[in-house]
Protein backbone atom coordinates (compact mmCIF):
# COMPACT_ATOMS: atom_id res chain seq x y z
CA UNK A 1 0.00 0.00 0.00
CA UNK A 2 1.36 3.41 -0.94
CA UNK A 3 -0.44 6.44 0.51
CA UNK A 4 1.65 8.87 -1.50
CA UNK A 5 0.07 7.54 -4.69
CA UNK A 6 -3.26 9.17 -3.82
CA UNK A 7 -5.10 10.78 -5.43
CA UNK A 8 -4.57 8.54 -8.45
CA UNK A 9 -5.13 9.50 -12.10
CA UNK A 10 -8.52 7.75 -11.89
CA UNK A 11 -9.71 8.33 -8.30
CA UNK A 12 -9.74 11.85 -6.89
CA UNK A 13 -9.93 10.85 -3.22
CA UNK A 14 -7.16 11.42 -0.73
CA UNK A 15 -6.03 8.54 1.46
CA UNK A 16 -8.53 8.04 4.30
CA UNK A 17 -11.56 9.31 2.37
CA UNK A 18 -12.53 5.78 1.26
CA UNK A 19 -13.73 3.18 3.78
CA UNK A 20 -12.13 -0.26 4.16
CA UNK A 21 -15.29 -1.81 2.67
CA UNK A 22 -16.49 -0.65 -0.74
CA UNK A 23 -19.71 -1.73 -2.48
CA UNK A 24 -19.28 -1.28 -6.22
CA UNK A 25 -21.62 -1.21 -9.20
CA UNK A 26 -20.85 -1.01 -12.88
CA UNK A 27 -23.15 1.97 -13.36
CA UNK A 28 -21.94 5.01 -11.34
CA UNK A 29 -25.57 6.18 -11.15
CA UNK A 30 -26.41 2.96 -9.33
CA UNK A 31 -23.66 3.77 -6.85
CA UNK A 32 -25.16 7.25 -6.41
CA UNK A 33 -28.64 5.73 -5.96
CA UNK A 34 -27.35 3.34 -3.29
CA UNK A 35 -25.49 6.06 -1.43
CA UNK A 36 -28.51 8.37 -1.36
CA UNK A 37 -30.89 5.57 -0.39
CA UNK A 38 -28.88 3.77 2.28
CA UNK A 39 -26.02 5.91 3.62
CA UNK A 40 -26.13 8.51 6.35
CA UNK A 41 -24.29 11.72 5.47
CA UNK A 42 -22.79 10.48 2.18
CA UNK A 43 -19.89 12.56 0.88
CA UNK A 44 -18.77 12.34 -2.74
CA UNK A 45 -15.07 11.46 -2.95
CA UNK A 46 -14.77 10.96 -6.69
CA UNK A 47 -16.11 12.49 -9.88
CA UNK A 48 -13.12 11.78 -12.12
CA UNK A 49 -14.35 10.45 -15.50
CA UNK A 50 -17.87 10.44 -14.04
CA UNK A 51 -17.07 7.37 -11.92
CA UNK A 52 -18.94 8.56 -8.84
CA UNK A 53 -17.88 7.44 -5.37
CA UNK A 54 -19.36 8.20 -1.94
CA UNK A 55 -18.46 7.50 1.69
CA UNK A 56 -20.95 7.54 4.55
CA UNK A 57 -22.21 5.34 7.36
CA UNK A 58 -24.69 2.48 7.48
CA UNK A 59 -25.94 1.40 10.90
CA UNK A 60 -23.03 3.31 12.38
CA UNK A 61 -20.41 1.58 10.22
CA UNK A 62 -18.33 3.43 7.66
CA UNK A 63 -18.75 2.22 4.08
CA UNK A 64 -18.06 3.52 0.57
CA UNK A 65 -19.99 3.03 -2.65
CA UNK A 66 -18.50 3.54 -6.09
CA UNK A 67 -18.95 2.74 -9.78
CA UNK A 68 -16.47 0.50 -11.55
CA UNK A 69 -17.51 0.74 -15.20
CA UNK A 70 -18.00 -2.08 -17.69
CA UNK A 71 -15.64 -4.95 -18.33
CA UNK A 72 -12.59 -6.45 -16.65
CA UNK A 73 -10.11 -3.74 -17.70
CA UNK A 74 -12.28 -1.11 -15.98
CA UNK A 75 -13.04 -2.97 -12.74
CA UNK A 76 -9.48 -4.26 -12.72
CA UNK A 77 -8.10 -0.73 -12.75
CA UNK A 78 -10.37 0.66 -10.03
CA UNK A 79 -10.16 -2.31 -7.67
CA UNK A 80 -6.37 -2.47 -8.03
CA UNK A 81 -6.09 1.15 -6.91
CA UNK A 82 -8.57 0.65 -4.07
CA UNK A 83 -6.77 -2.42 -2.73
CA UNK A 84 -3.20 -1.20 -3.25
CA UNK A 85 -3.37 2.56 -2.71
CA UNK A 86 -6.40 3.24 -0.47
CA UNK A 87 -6.18 0.44 2.10
CA UNK A 88 -9.49 -1.16 1.07
CA UNK A 89 -9.91 -4.65 2.53
CA UNK A 90 -13.26 -5.78 1.10
CA UNK A 91 -14.98 -5.08 -2.21
CA UNK A 92 -18.51 -6.30 -2.95
CA UNK A 93 -19.75 -6.01 -6.52
CA UNK A 94 -23.49 -5.65 -7.03
CA UNK A 95 -24.48 -5.93 -10.66
CA UNK A 96 -26.70 -7.37 -13.33
CA UNK A 97 -26.28 -10.64 -15.17
CA UNK A 98 -27.83 -12.67 -17.93
CA UNK A 99 -29.22 -15.98 -16.73
CA UNK A 100 -28.36 -19.19 -18.56
CA UNK A 101 -30.10 -21.39 -15.98
CA UNK A 102 -33.69 -22.55 -16.38
CA UNK A 103 -34.57 -21.78 -12.75
CA UNK A 104 -33.12 -18.24 -12.58
CA UNK A 105 -35.41 -15.48 -13.80
CA UNK A 106 -35.69 -11.67 -13.72
CA UNK A 107 -34.97 -10.34 -10.23
CA UNK A 108 -33.45 -13.57 -8.87
CA UNK A 109 -30.04 -13.37 -7.22
CA UNK A 110 -26.77 -15.11 -8.01
CA UNK A 111 -24.02 -15.33 -5.39
CA UNK A 112 -20.83 -15.86 -7.38
CA UNK A 113 -18.88 -18.63 -5.69
CA UNK A 114 -16.48 -18.64 -8.63
CA UNK A 115 -15.98 -16.86 -11.93
CA UNK A 116 -14.99 -18.55 -15.18
CA UNK A 117 -13.75 -16.26 -17.93
CA UNK A 118 -12.79 -16.03 -21.58
CA UNK A 119 -10.36 -13.22 -20.71
CA UNK A 120 -6.57 -13.44 -20.58
CA UNK A 121 -6.50 -11.22 -17.46
CA UNK A 122 -4.60 -13.90 -15.50
CA UNK A 123 -1.73 -13.97 -18.00
CA UNK A 124 -0.05 -11.16 -16.07
CA UNK A 125 0.64 -13.52 -13.14
CA UNK A 126 2.86 -15.89 -15.16
CA UNK A 127 1.21 -19.02 -13.76
CA UNK A 128 1.96 -22.54 -14.98
CA UNK A 129 -1.73 -23.35 -15.38
CA UNK A 130 -5.25 -21.95 -15.16
CA UNK A 131 -6.21 -19.88 -12.12
CA UNK A 132 -9.71 -20.44 -10.65
CA UNK A 133 -11.00 -17.08 -9.29
CA UNK A 134 -13.25 -17.57 -6.25
CA UNK A 135 -15.06 -15.31 -3.82
CA UNK A 136 -14.41 -15.01 -0.11
CA UNK A 137 -16.13 -17.90 1.67
CA UNK A 138 -17.04 -15.99 4.83
CA UNK A 139 -18.76 -13.26 2.81
CA UNK A 140 -20.45 -15.90 0.63
CA UNK A 141 -21.75 -17.86 3.61
CA UNK A 142 -23.14 -14.75 5.30
CA UNK A 143 -24.76 -13.59 2.05
CA UNK A 144 -26.47 -16.96 1.58
CA UNK A 145 -27.71 -16.93 5.18
CA UNK A 146 -29.18 -13.45 4.69
CA UNK A 147 -30.92 -14.55 1.48
CA UNK A 148 -32.45 -17.46 3.41
CA UNK A 149 -33.66 -15.15 6.18
CA UNK A 150 -35.24 -12.77 3.67
CA UNK A 151 -36.63 -15.60 1.51
CA UNK A 152 -34.89 -14.20 -1.58
CA UNK A 153 -34.80 -16.53 -4.57
CA UNK A 154 -31.09 -17.14 -5.16
CA UNK A 155 -28.50 -19.63 -6.28
CA UNK A 156 -24.83 -20.04 -5.40
CA UNK A 157 -22.38 -21.15 -8.05
CA UNK A 158 -20.22 -20.30 -11.03
CA UNK A 159 -20.68 -17.32 -13.32
CA UNK A 160 -18.75 -16.53 -16.48
CA UNK A 161 -17.09 -13.13 -16.85
CA UNK A 162 -16.94 -12.39 -20.55
CA UNK A 163 -14.82 -9.85 -22.38
CA UNK A 164 -17.46 -9.59 -25.08
CA UNK A 165 -21.04 -8.33 -24.95
CA UNK A 166 -21.62 -8.68 -28.68
CA UNK A 167 -20.03 -12.02 -29.53
CA UNK A 168 -19.65 -13.20 -33.12
CA UNK A 169 -20.06 -16.89 -32.26
CA UNK A 170 -21.61 -17.33 -28.79
CA UNK A 171 -21.18 -20.66 -27.01
CA UNK A 172 -23.78 -20.31 -24.30
CA UNK A 173 -24.59 -24.02 -24.41
CA UNK A 174 -21.00 -24.92 -23.52
CA UNK A 175 -21.12 -22.88 -20.31
CA UNK A 176 -24.59 -24.24 -19.52
CA UNK A 177 -23.27 -27.79 -19.85
CA UNK A 178 -20.67 -26.96 -17.19
CA UNK A 179 -23.33 -25.76 -14.74
CA UNK A 180 -22.56 -22.05 -15.04
CA UNK A 181 -25.48 -19.94 -13.79
CA UNK A 182 -25.12 -16.57 -15.49
CA UNK A 183 -23.02 -14.33 -17.70
CA UNK A 184 -21.54 -10.99 -16.59
CA UNK A 185 -18.37 -9.04 -17.39
CA UNK A 186 -16.32 -8.18 -14.27
CA UNK A 187 -16.17 -10.62 -11.35
CA UNK A 188 -13.21 -12.72 -12.50
CA UNK A 189 -10.92 -9.66 -12.53
CA UNK A 190 -12.25 -8.55 -9.13
CA UNK A 191 -11.53 -11.98 -7.61
CA UNK A 192 -8.04 -12.09 -9.12
CA UNK A 193 -7.17 -8.63 -7.79
CA UNK A 194 -8.47 -9.64 -4.36
CA UNK A 195 -6.42 -12.83 -4.38
CA UNK A 196 -3.24 -11.11 -5.51
CA UNK A 197 -3.54 -8.35 -2.91
CA UNK A 198 -4.56 -10.70 -0.08
CA UNK A 199 -7.97 -9.10 0.38
CA UNK A 200 -11.66 -10.07 0.20
CA UNK A 201 -14.26 -9.84 -2.55
CA UNK A 202 -17.72 -11.11 -3.43
CA UNK A 203 -19.98 -10.69 -6.44
CA UNK A 204 -23.75 -10.46 -5.91
CA UNK A 205 -25.79 -10.35 -9.09
CA UNK A 206 -29.40 -9.76 -10.07
CA UNK A 207 -30.75 -11.43 -13.17
CA UNK A 208 -31.59 -8.61 -15.59
CA UNK A 209 -32.27 -10.74 -18.64
CA UNK A 210 -32.56 -14.39 -19.61
CA UNK A 211 -30.44 -15.39 -22.54
CA UNK A 212 -32.56 -18.48 -23.19
CA UNK A 213 -36.10 -17.08 -22.84
CA UNK A 214 -35.55 -13.49 -24.00
CA UNK A 215 -36.75 -11.90 -20.72
CA UNK A 216 -35.31 -8.37 -20.37
CA UNK A 217 -35.38 -5.28 -18.14
CA UNK A 218 -34.87 -1.57 -18.84
CA UNK A 219 -31.77 0.43 -17.86
CA UNK A 220 -33.88 2.40 -15.34
CA UNK A 221 -35.06 -0.83 -13.71
CA UNK A 222 -31.47 -2.05 -13.46
CA UNK A 223 -30.39 1.26 -11.93
CA UNK A 224 -33.11 1.71 -9.32
CA UNK A 225 -35.10 -1.45 -8.59
CA UNK A 226 -32.55 -4.19 -7.96
CA UNK A 227 -32.52 -3.47 -4.23
CA UNK A 228 -32.44 -7.04 -2.85
CA UNK A 229 -28.80 -7.48 -3.84
CA UNK A 230 -27.99 -4.11 -2.26
CA UNK A 231 -29.52 -5.25 1.02
CA UNK A 232 -27.51 -8.46 0.87
CA UNK A 233 -24.31 -6.46 0.32
CA UNK A 234 -25.11 -4.11 3.19
CA UNK A 235 -25.75 -7.07 5.51
CA UNK A 236 -22.06 -7.94 5.09
CA UNK A 237 -20.76 -4.59 6.39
Amino acid sequence: MSKENTPTPHIGAKYGEIAETVIMAGDPLRAKFMAEKYLENPVCFNEVRGMLGFTGTYNGKRVSMMGHGMGMPSIGLYTYELYHFYGVKTIIRVGSAGSIHKDLHIGDLVLAQGACTDSNYADQYNLDGMFAPIGDFDLLRKAAEFCEQKDFNYKVGNVVSSDLFYRENPNTKGWMNMGVLAVEMEIAALYMNAARSGNKALGILTVSDHILTGEVTTSEQRQKTFTNMMEVALSLI
